[in-house]
């Protein structure tokens, strides 16, 4: 009777915590909508999408570490030097510059995940190491300075800026990216690998799961969607910098642990994500609507992060916090 007890008392909590963002999300909404007459308008609305798929594809990456019980710190960096490789290679390249910014991003995933693995350094240190190697290599690229994207460039990028049937383009490639994601991650092999190794490690192990496999594809999906939504960061803001991203590393993991994703791996989506990716991008654009100080962002994000941790987190796995 105490496993059923247990049972009960898991799936009530997981419940819980799927239902609380959602609810959250059309709180925030009225909350606006009532302090800000106005909000909830077309224009409005397609600027929350563009601004969120951004936000989205980069939080939607790191949900995979997350989910395997890691984090991963580096990729603001990978997406502000996916940046500044499209803006050097779009004059030269074209369309071929995209493909090159992506396929760094995927390099420098796998090189944190065989970092982690290979050499058992945590996530934490090696995505933060290999962070900065990124970011040193995007400031010694572009000489430190931002690069703009010249007239040649920008037919080039003109079609992610574009709207189809009114629906901005970039909110459409979030949709299918976001789309992919949840696919791979529950129908295929290394999507319930990756829950399985986050809920328990040795007890994946002993299914005979690869681990180390596991956790090295799902640093090289995160380093992958960190250069995509570098790319459209760039094609968006019509230049390339070293520190284009930087400001997005917080909110991307709020977004991730906002959505009902547990810090400690093992519970959570895609789906969950994308919830929590709408929620920053309405408190990002809801304060300006109400008139806070958008100085003040980061403090917002840090103590949303901190409720939405102290929610989620399975006690169970951690006898000792540190």
């Amino acid at each position: 009777m105490k496993s059923l007890a247990d049972l009960k008392s898991f799936l009530a909590r997981a419940w819980v915590q799927g239902a609380i963002p959602p609810a959250l999300l059309v709180l925030l909404i009225l909350i606006v909508e009532i302090g800000s007459p106005g909000f909830l308008t077309g224009e409005t609305l397609s600027l929350l999408l563009s601004n969120t798929a951004v936000l989205f594809i980069l939080a939607c990456g790191v949900t995979f570490v997350i989910l395997i019980g890691g984090i991963d710190l580096s990729i603001q960096a990978v997406a502000s030097l996916a940046s500044v490789i499209v803006a050097q290679l779009l004059p030269s390249l074209g369309l071929l510059a995209f493909p090159v910014a992506i396929f760094a991003g995927l390099v420098f995933g796998i090189l944190s995940g065989v970092v982690h693995v290979r050499l058992k350094v945590p996530s934490f240190v090696a995505t933060l190491a290999t962070g900065g190697v990124v970011a040193g290599i995007a400031l010694w690229s572009a000489d430190g300075r931002a690069i703009t994207i010249e007239e040649a460039g920008r037919a080039n990028t003109s079609w992610i800026n574009a709207d189809v049937v009114g629906m901005p383009v970039v909110a459409i490639m979030a949709i299918i990216v976001g789309l992919i994601a949840f696919l791979a991650l529950r129908y295929t092999r290394f999507g319930r690998h990756s829950i399985a190794v986050g809920a328990g490690e040795p007890a994946a192990i002993a299914a005979g799961i690869n681990v180390n496999r596991t956790k090295i594809v799902a640093f090289a999906v995160s380093g992958t969607l960190a250069a995509i939504a570098g790319v459209i960061l760039a094609a968006r803001l019509s230049s390339g910098s070293p520190s284009l991203a930087n400001q997005l590393l917080l909110p991307a993991i709020a977004a991730v642990i906002v959505g009902g994703t547990a810090i400690t791996g093992g519970l959570g989506g895609v789906a969950r994500t994308a919830v929590g990716a709408l929620i920053i991008s309405i408190v990002r654009i809801g304060m300006t609507f109400v008139g806070v100080n958008i100085f003040f962002e980061n403090v917002i994000f840090g103590a949303v992060l901190i409720l939405a941790v102290a929610i989620t987190i399975d006690r169970s796995k951690i006898a000792i916090i540190k």
